[in-house]
């Protein structure tokens, strides 16, 4: 059934989410927000460390599919950038370095494998 397999994958994708915000928090960064939507787009995670501020994209995968960033198209990459500048200006923060980040997340049999790949682009 698709609306069963659409709601697991949706699911699982918070499940992923969600273990990407606990390693975050536990290597020192503060998750500040999470999914946030703005008319120009939305952001995963929002988290902040010192005076960084980093837009993380959260990207569910196969683990039989390789990494690349092949799944973020220059329509996403765009619609990313302008809802990071849309966040910035409804939040009148500072901060010394303003980056994306994406986390691949692989759901394993033992929890999920997640990597971190700061400024892709």
């Amino acid at each position: 059934c698709l609306a069963k397999r659409r709601t697991t994958s949706y699911s699982l994708g918070l499940d992923g989410e969600e273990v990407v915000a606990q390693r975050l928090v536990a290597a020192g960064w503060q998750v500040i927000d999470r999914r946030w939507r703005g008319a120009r787009g939305e952001l995963d995670l929002v988290a902040r460390k010192d005076g960084l501020l980093r837009f993380i994209e959260v990207k569910l995968r196969d683990p039989e599919d390789p990494v690349g960033l092949e799944a973020l198209d220059g329509r996403k990459v765009r619609a990313l950038r302008s809802a990071g500048e849309a966040w910035l200006q409804a939040n009148n923060l500072d901060f010394q370095e303003v980056c994306f980040a994406v986390a691949w997340v692989t759901p394993l049999e033992s929890g999920f494998r997640v990597q971190f790949m700061d400024d892709p682009f």
